[in-house]
């Protein structure tokens, strides 16, 4: 079963109420449980044991009039921001004080996120959420790999992750949901352990994606966003525990998040509703399954729902758009080093607008990546500018 079907089934299962199994266990064959179960135990020795706690980072960022914006912060030790030395190098500072420096106003950053939280503790967090901030601009949750450690069944962790992005939707708040990250990216993890860790969390990713989409929110793909760092610069990306980020680590993460955060906001001035996509750069729109299962092993894409021909459902389910906010790096002669894409750099369209790193991922189509879901590439009836007449890609 390909992952986009897999990712409809288990989110059809969470609307339902249904069960998948427990996450993962149906993957396991020949291997044995008892294998990996040793294999878990030596992983967690070798990863190292968590810290005592993490920086508080609720507070106000920005020092920009008018009425400050309203920020909460949900989900697991990393939205805390366990492995951080200081409260404004978390996830959340980070993304509040470039939103604060965006917008010209003061972001009130409220956490409520919980170290070694599954998503089944989302509910809770909600409600503390809520109880703090009645009505947040915007919400970001950062969830999932505690469900595949776990072990929790997927449509379970899935179907409480709708319910909070559903909640915080009624309150009002735009709800940005950075997905599981690929745990199989964590090189102190042993084969087959690793492995199969990769396909959990990926599986849990694109479900996750396609829910928090139904429910009206946009997902972020993290996926192994810090994996090809941690094998050059472990030392820099990771924290001493090896398992958490480090303060560079959390950057790059918020780096990520930043830019889906500022346009929900509509602070490019875009409106709140996803851009078109730019086929130079590898975005569409099409199934939401589909545009769930590429986001995963895309680090940093965005998607979000959309409609076509104001529709917002096709014979294949809803339409979603598949963005990429991050610019591309462009290597520095002789240095080495790294610059950002201008704005106005071929290929560089809105999707681009007010993102602030560079994180070095590869222009797609410089990859080989048409941006279609299964044409040729052929760029025939595309204007100049780089944009489909119909974004529609079968």
């Amino acid at each position: 079963m390909g992952r986009a079907r897999r990712a409809r089934k288990i989110a059809q299962a969470a609307a339902y109420g249904g069960g998948m199994g427990v996450a993962g266990l149906g993957a396991l064959g020949a291997l044995g449980y008892g294998i990996l179960r040793g294999e878990a135990m030596m992983a967690r020795r070798i990863v190292g044991q968590p810290f005592e706690g993490a920086p508080s980072d609720s507070g106000t960022y920005g020092s920009g009039s008018g009425v400050p914006l309203q920020f909460l912060v949900l989900g697991d030790s990393t939205g805390v921001g366990m492995g951080a030395d200081h409260p404004h190098q978390t996830i959340g500072a980070t993304i509040a004080s470039g939103v604060a420096a965006f917008s010209g106003r003061p972001v009130e950053l409220t956490n409520v996120a919980v170290i070694g939280a599954e998503s089944t503790g989302l509910d809770e967090q909600v409600e503390r959420g809520l109880a703090a901030v009645p009505a947040p601009d915007v919400a970001v949750i950062m969830v999932g790999a505690n469900d595949v450690t776990h072990r929790i069944d997927k449509s379970i962790a899935v179907r409480h992750l709708e319910m909070a992005v559903h909640c915080l939707r009624g309150a009002g708040a735009e709800v940005v949901v950075g997905t599981c990250p690929d745990l199989g990216a964590i090189q102190p993890l042993p084969q087959p352990l690793r492995l199969l860790a990769r396909r959990w969390s990926r599986d849990l990713a694109a479900a996750q994606t396609v829910a928090v989409v139904e429910a009206g929110g946009r997902a972020v793909s993290i996926g192994d966003l810090l994996s090809e760092a941690f094998s050059a610069e472990p030392h820099v990306m990771f924290s001493k525990d090896r398992f958490h980020p480090s303060p560079a680590g959390y950057a790059r993460v918020a780096a990520a998040l930043l830019p889906t955060v500022s346009a929900a906001l509509d602070l490019f001035g875009e409106g709140r509703t996803p851009i078109q996509p730019n086929l130079r750069r590898g975005e569409s729109v099409g199934p939401l399954a589909v545009a769930a299962t590429r986001a995963v092993t895309q680090p940093g894409t965005e998607v979000a729902p959309a409609e076509v021909g104001g529709q917002a459902r096709g014979a294949h389910g809803r339409w979603a758009v598949l963005l990429h906010r991050i610019r591309p790096a462009v290597p520095l002669p002789a240095s080495g080093g790294t610059r950002e894409v201008p704005a106005d750099a071929p290929g560089s369209g809105p999707g681009t607008t007010g993102t602030a790193y560079a994180l070095g991922e590869a222009d797609p189509l410089r990859a080989g990546d048409s941006g279609d879901y299964g044409s040729s590439g052929e760029s025939d009836g595309r204007p100049s500018d780089g944009r489909a007449e119909d974004p529609v890609l079968r």
